[in-house]
């Protein structure tokens, strides 16, 4: 199981309301499943210092040895996943108030994603001795990591349903309205390749570039370089919740 994955799964009237509601919303508004509650992220790095990372700094690579669980306070976490061939899956995009490398500190097993800080970020650490100190201490950190584990794996069940059931479309539709929420500005744009966008689903660049030119000829998307822009959300919200049977 991959350390961060990209939880994006409502149930229907909350998954409609979500894609319905203003880009560029507050991240409040955002599925909470890949965080525990802000108590409890705050009893579990309490006393800890703030530590400054500039944009493009990696936390942790690939198979690195897992010592350390960290807090994003500020700024946005890139979680990838690469094959043995170097081809990359962005698995996820970590925000304030996000934990990031769970599973490696919990397990003492191998990274197994690449985390690396897409803008400057302030974030909070500990050692993996410290989180089971610190769960020992207060067990109801023990609860939040067993809901927060349990959310990952519903994820990976809802990830496989996805793949099996729903073509590119639909599935880049969920990730442009799950991007809308975390990275658009005051305007609406994403900032965002047509590559960096592959690599969220795992597809080539000239399947997202034709996909994109379609939504784009039907009014449903703005595009420029280097970003895109929702301009229908009711189209992605069909297109986002219809399955590919072919």
């Amino acid at each position: 199981m991959i350390e961060h994955a990209l939880i994006l799964q409502f149930p229907p009237n909350e998954r409609r309301n979500r894609i319905m509601s203003p880009i560029g919303a507050d991240d409040a508004n955002l599925p909470r499943l890949a965080r525990i509650d802000p108590r409890q992220f705050d009893t579990l790095f309490a006393g800890c210092k703030v530590e400054r990372y500039a944009a493009g700094q990696h936390l942790f690579v690939q198979e690195d040895a897992s010592d350390r669980i960290y807090g994003v306070m500020n700024g946005t976490v890139e979680i990838s996943i690469y094959s043995p061939g170097g081809q990359k899956l962005v698995a996820n995009i970590e925000l304030s108030r996000s934990l990031v490398g769970e599973i490696g500190a919990l397990d003492g097993r191998p990274r197994t994603a690449t985390a690396i800080c897409l803008t400057a970020c302030e974030l909070v650490s500990l050692s993996r001795t410290q989180l089971f100190d610190r769960i020992e201490k207060n067990p109801s950190l023990a609860r939040a990591m067993i809901e927060l584990l349990c959310a990952r794996l519903r994820w990976v069940s809802g990830e496989l349903g996805d793949q099996a059931f729903f073509g590119i479309e639909a599935r880049l539709a969920k990730r442009l309205v799950f991007l809308s929420g975390v990275m658009a500005d005051s305007a609406g744009w994403i900032p965002i390749s047509q590559s960096e966008l592959g690599e969220f689903l795992g597809a080539t660049r000239e399947s997202v570039n034709k996909t994109l030119n379609e939504w784009r000829n039907r009014q449903m998307i703005a595009i420029k370089r280097g970003g895109l822009r929702i301009t229908n959300a009711a189209a992605l919200t069909h297109i986002a919740e219809s399955q590919d049977d072919d």
